[in-house]
C-alpha cells in the first residue's frame, strides 16, 4: 500500500513539474510589470463599423519588435472577444489575436454593433507570453 502511495506521489510531482515548465516557456518579465488599455475606457461606447483608436500602456517593461531579444522587453498583442490563450505557446495570429510585432503602441480597429471585449497580452521576441505573463485587465466596449 505504501509503495502505491509513493508511486502516486512521484507521478503527481512529475506532472506538476511539467506544468511548471510549460508556464515558463516565454522570456522572463520584470517584477510588477503590467499592461493596460489607455483608451477606450471600460464600458465606453465606440462607433460601430467605423475605425476608433486603441492605445496600449505598459509599466516597468520596455517595448521591442518581434525578433529583438532584449531583457525585460516584448511587444503587444490585442485580444478581441477571446480569453487569454495558453501561456506556454505562441500567441495565435488571427482576427481575434492582433500582433503588433513592429513595436506599435496604438492601433485603429473597427467592430460590428454589440458588446465586445479587449485585452492586451505581451509577447516575447518569439510571440510567446512572458514568465510571469504580462497582460491587461479585460475591458468591455459597446459598439453602436
Amino acid at each position: 500500500m505504501y509503495k502505491l502511495i509513493a508511486i502516486a506521489a512521484l507521478v503527481a510531482s512529475a506532472a506538476w513539474g511539467v506544468a511548471d515548465f510549460a508556464v515558463a516557456a516565454g522570456a522572463s518579465s520584470p517584477s510588477g510589470a503590467y499592461a493596460y488599455i489607455g483608451y477606450p475606457n471600460d464600458g465606453q461606447v465606440v462607433p460601430a463599423n467605423k475605425p476608433f483608436r486603441v492605445w496600449f500602456g505598459l509599466r516597468y517593461m520596455g517595448v521591442a519588435p518581434k525578433g529583438v531579444k532584449y531583457p525585460n522587453t516584448g511587444h503587444h498583442h490585442l485580444l478581441i472577444d477571446v480569453d487569454l490563450p495558453p501561456m506556454d505557446q505562441e500567441i495565435p495570429s488571427d482576427r481575434n489575436h492582433l500582433h503588433f510585432g513592429a513595436g506599435e503602441t496604438e492601433t485603429m480597429i473597427q467592430l460590428p454593433p454589440g458588446k465586445h471585449t479587449l485585452q492586451l497580452l505581451m509577447g516575447d521576441d518569439m510571440h510567446v507570453p512572458h514568465n510571469p505573463p504580462v497582460y491587461s485587465k479585460k475591458i468591455t466596449v459597446i459598439a453602436r
